[in-house]
């Protein structure tokens, strides 16, 4: 009786791996869907004259140009993965549009919100990814082009009083752009069809931000992506 058990033991040991082993192998199709963060850097460049420099009170010397910060956002996001190879991938992350809030820094930093904006990144990542298609534990790294598209960008009401106070509202326009960007990862199996994802990937990505007043302001945005999802094989 023993030994049947074990020989039943080995057999369901054996079809497990071998599911496992199909997880991520050529040609297989994996699908995700979890959350996504985008974490721009902060704060911009200055805004271009006539900006708003302001004095210290003590020292009577002057402060920061005007700056801006993009506040971070979150959103539901996935993606989906064919494998060219057991280890080469090509890999199209998905999300729903990010909606970013702008907040006045240097010179301008108690002004509160001057403004929002949406972000759609649009990526394509080769990736490569390490050990067998039978690990459980999969760390991987990608590299690949993102095009930026920004949309619906509004000033508010305290963007307009400091640039065109009286006048109509001050409109905001943010250019779209391509950059390049890196990722690291890792995957791990549950079963030889559902597995868990994180991830991590940087932009190199400066978007300029036009005001309907004719100033501008160059933001270092290098937004860092970091992502959490449960995906299935296909």
């Amino acid at each position: 009786m023993m030994k049947h058990n074990k020989k039943w033991l080995a057999a369901a040991t054996l079809l497990c791996v071998g599911g496992i082993a199909s997880a991520q192998s050529a040609g297989s199709w994996l699908l995700r869907a979890g959350a996504t963060q985008l974490v721009p850097s902060n704060p911009s460049g200055d805004l271009s004259a006539p900006s708003f420099v302001s004095l210290d009170p003590v020292t009577g010397t002057r402060g920061g140009g005007s700056k801006t910060n993009t506040a971070s956002a979150t959103q539901l996001g996935g993606g989906i993965t064919y494998m060219y190879t057991d280890n080469i991938s090509v890999d199209v992350p998905l999300a729903l549009p990010f909606h970013h809030k702008l907040y006045g820094a240097g010179s301008i930093e108690g002004a509160g919100q001057i403004g929002e904006v949406q972000a759609l990144p649009a990526t394509l990542f080769l990736q490569y990814r390490f050990l067998e298609a039978g690990s459980r534990f999969r760390p991987y790294v990608g590299l690949g082009a993102t095009y930026a598209y920004f949309f619906n960008a509004q000033g508010s009401g305290a963007l307009t009083a400091m640039t065109n106070p009286g006048g109509p509202p001050t409109k905001v326009s943010v250019a779209s752009k391509f950059a390049p960007t890196a990722q690291i990862g890792a995957s791990f199996a549950v079963d030889a069809k559902w597995f868990a994802d994180v991830f991590y990937s940087k932009t190199k990505l400066t978007a300029t931000t036009t005001l309907s007043t004719g100033q501008k302001v160059d933001a270092a945005l290098d937004p860092a992506s970091y992502g959490v999802a449960i995906g299935y094989k296909f």
